[in-house]
């Protein structure tokens, strides 16, 4: 929150990074072997799993989704055998593409055969419908997968999906990756280390968080669709008078990761954000020095048993993060009298 991060190289990091603050000269320097490569594996794992095996691993199928996404979008044959075909149901949540289910089966075969014995399970948003529903999964490990986030924008041509991979402690995220295929970017968030973004060969750059500081400064990323009356005025009342919009969380995220944007909202209606939505783009964002609650400055909870996130969030850049909670509390009051933020 705004009280727990302080500037470091120009950037806002949370007091707990200081400590490994040489992360990013890690980053910058792209520098990724031993001794450096401890500098920045993730310091909670499940028991028997290598952290330098992990991110390695994550590299890989990261960059192995993207492959299978792009093709699927340029009408190509995808790699790793998977048909051709793309076809489309529109469900309950959305449709549903051959791009969806050839990631999903992708990244579970993947990360099974690197791991036979973690002690984590998975959960991912084309599997949740095979698991039970209203229970929390029983496991303290969980990786929360989005094989395709953005399958709209997929489907439409825009370019702004994304895949997302979290993996959760009791409740909270540790690790986070979100790859852009099309931006061909990879995004890295480990908790208490550093947040980064390779590229195709390697090379990194730290994330690189805006220097506003005043919420009439801030630029609030938003979606083409999902947007209402009620957001409208939740925005007016935040105060915030710049915006641009961008498909799929994951893009969003990205855009104040990359210093474009400062701000995004996520106002529950009939329906709501799942697990899969959020949890790796908030490990990236924290891990970034930003921060992600609702706007009662809860955090956010995976694996409570409804799979929803909803509520009033607010993601940011962290500098004003405090004040946007308050602004927030205070408008849903008249907004939506009663609305559990």
């Amino acid at each position: 929150m705004e009280g727990g991060s302080t500037a470091v190289q120009g950037e806002q990091r949370p007091v707990e990074q200081l400590a490994s603050a040489d992360c990013n000269t890690v980053v910058q320097q792209n520098q990724y072997k031993s001794p450096f490569l401890s500098m920045l594996i993730p310091s909670r794992l499940p028991d028997g799993v290598d952290g330098s095996r992990l991110l390695a691993l994550l590299r890989r199928i990261g960059w192995g989704s993207a492959d299978i996404l792009r093709s699927y979008a340029r009408a190509e044959q995808p790699p790793f055998g998977f048909s051709k075909a793309l076809n489309v149901s529109d469900g309950r949540e959305g449709p549903v593409s051959a791009a969806d289910m050839a990631t999903n089966t992708y990244l579970l075969r993947e990360l099974t055969a690197a791991f036979p014995a973690a002690n984590w399970t998975v959960l991912s948003e084309e599997t949740a419908k095979l698991q039970p529903h209203g229970d929390s999964l029983p496991s303290s490990w969980i990786w929360i997968l989005d094989p395709l986030d953005g399958t709209r924008d997929f489907l439409q041509g825009s370019g702004e999906y994304a895949v997302h991979l979290g993996l959760v402690h009791q409740g909270y995220p540790v690790l986070g990756v979100v790859v852009l295929p099309e931006a061909e970017e990879l995004w890295f968030g480990v908790e208490g280390r550093a947040c980064w973004c390779e590229d195709r060969l390697g090379a990194r750059q730290p994330a690189r968080l805006s220097k506003r500081n005043a919420p009439e400064q801030l630029v609030l990323v938003t979606s083409r669709s999902h947007r209402d009356g009620r957001l409208e005025r939740l925005v007016a009342g935040l105060g915030l008078k710049q915006s641009r919009a961008v498909g799929s969380v994951g893009c969003k995220i990205a855009t104040i990761l990359r210093g474009e944007a400062d701000v995004y909202l996520s106002l529950s209606g009939r329906s709501a954000p799942k697990d899969w939505d959020m949890a790796a783009p908030e490990a990236v964002l924290v891990a970034a020095g930003g921060a992600f609650s609702h706007a009662d400055g809860s955090p956010l909870v995976y694996n409570h048993g409804q799979r929803c996130q909803a509520g009033c969030l607010i993601a940011s850049h962290g500098p004003c993060h405090g004040e946007l909670e308050r602004r927030a509390a205070a408008a849903m009051i008249n907004i939506d009298p009663g609305f559990r933020l």
